[in-house]
C-alpha cells in the first residue's frame, strides 16, 4: 500500500533502504533528507551489491556512506518519489522477543485471569507488576526464531490468512547486525548492531497455544510466521544517528486510532541484553534481525482484531513509518 508521497523522515544524514523502478531489480540505496536515492551498486563502485553486502562490510563502507550522504549531488541521484520501497534487508535468521515490555504483559495477563481468580484487576496488576520487576532485575530474555520468509515491505498488503481467527497487530524496534557475534557481553554487544528499522510482528492469538499438546507450548511456528506477517522498514537507521535506543516512541494506529503508544523505556531487556543473550547460544549474522518485543496495546487488549480493509500506520522515533492495509485471504 503505497502512500501518497515517500517520506525521507529519519534521523541522521542517511539511511538505507531497498528500492526499485518499476520493472526493474531492487537495488540498495542511501537515502538522505530530501528524498534522494543513491543507488550504492554505483555510488559504491559495485555491481553485484545487495542490502545484506553492505552489512556484511559495515567497518569498510560506513565512512563512505556518510562521505556520499555529505554530498548528495550529481546526476547519478534520483528522487524516492516513484520508487517501490521494498523490506530494507534480507536476514538469513530472525531472533523475535516475547513478554518485553512490561506494560504489555501486565495487561495480557490481568486479561487472561482465570474466571475464578480471587483478586480484583488493581491486586493482579500489582502482582504482576512485582513480578515483572524481578524478572528484569534477575531472569533472562525469552528469544525465539521467526522465519525471513515472512518479511515484506513497509507499504505492502499484508495478507490474513482464511486459518488466522485473531490476527493481531505487534509492533516492535529491530536491531540490525553488523558482523558475527556469538557468546558476546552485554557491554559490548551495542557494538554488533549496524542500525535499527522498524517491525509489525503479525500473531495470529488463536494458534499462539497448541489445543492438541498444551505440554509442548508455544507454537511460534504457525501463529507468526505466514507469509507476510513481518512488515518491516522503511530504512536501515544507522546505530550512530540515534542518541539512545532505549528511550524512542513506538506508536502503531489502525484506521488513524492510536492502538500502541510506549517508549522503549518500558522494555524489561534493553537491546543489548538481548543480542547479547541471542548470541549465547546462536552465532548471530550481517543482516540478521534482533525484534525487541511489542508495548501494550495489542488488538487483544483492546477487544479488536485485525479485519478485511483495515490499515496500520507505525512509527518509531527517528526510524520513519510504514504503512499497511490488511486483506484478507481469498477476497
Amino acid at each position: 500500500m503505497k502512500p501518497a508521497a515517500l517520506s525521507a523522515s529519519f534521523s541522521g544524514p542517511f539511511a538505507l533502504g531497498t528500492l526499485s523502478a518499476p520493472d526493474q531489480a531492487p537495488f540498495p540505496g542511501l537515502v538522505v533528507p530530501g528524498g534522494r536515492v543513491l543507488d550504492l551498486r554505483t555510488g559504491l563502485e559495485n555491481p553485484a551489491l545487495t542490502a545484506r553486502g553492505i552489512f556484511e562490510h559495515w567497518d569498510e563502507f560506513l565512512p563512505r556512506l556518510r562521505a556520499l550522504a555529505a554530498d548528495a549531488t550529481g546526476d547519478a541521484w534520483q528522487p524516492l518519489d516513484g520508487l517501490r520501497v521494498h523490506a530494507p534487508v534480507e536476514p538469513r535468521q530472525v531472533f523475535q522477543s516475547g513478554a518485553n515490555y512490561r506494560q504489555h504483559v501486565i495487561d495480557l495477563e490481568v486479561a487472561h485471569r482465570a474466571p475464578d481468580d480471587p483478586r480484583t484487576v488493581e491486586e493482579a496488576r500489582a502482582e504482576i507488576a512485582e513480578v515483572m520487576d524481578r524478572r528484569a532485575a534477575e531472569d533472562l530474555p525469552y528469544v525465539f526464531i521467526g522465519l525471513p520468509s515472512a518479511i515484506t515491505g513497509p507499504y505492502d498488503d499484508v495478507v490474513l490468512p482464511s486459518w488466522a481467527e485473531q490476527p493481531d497487530w505487534e509492533l516492535e524496534l529491530a536491531a540490525v547486525i553488523s558482523r558475527p557475534a556469538y557468546q558476546v557481553g552485554v557491554e559490548e554487544a551495542l557494538e554488533y548492531v549496524a542500525g535499527y528499522t522498524i517491525a509489525n510482528d503479525l500473531t495470529d492469538r488463536a494458534t499462539v497455544f497448541r489445543r492438541d499438546m498444551k505440554a509442548i507450548g508455544t507454537d511460534w511456528l504457525r501463529s507468526k510466521n505466514a507469509p507476510g506477517f513481518t512488515p518491516l522498514g522503511p530504512w536501515t537507521v544507522p546505530a550512530s544517528s540515534l542518541a539512545d535506543p532505549g528511550d524512542l516512541r513506538v506508536t502503531l494506529k489502525l484506521n488513524g486510532e492510536t492502538m500502541q503508544d510506549e517508549s522503549t523505556k518500558d522494555m524489561l531487556f534493553s537491546v543489548a541484553r538481548i543480542v547479547s543473550y541471542a548470541s549465547q547460544t546462536s552465532q548471530l549474522l550481517p543482516g540478521d534481525l534482533v525484534l525487541t518485543g511489542s508495548p501494550a496495546g495489542n488488538g487483544m487488549h483492546w477487544g479488536r482484531l485485525l479485519r478485511d480493509g483495515d490499515v496500520m500506520d507505525g512509527s518509531i522515533t527517528g526510524l520513519g513509518a510504514q504503512r499497511t492495509r490488511c486483506v484478507k485471504e481469498g477476497s
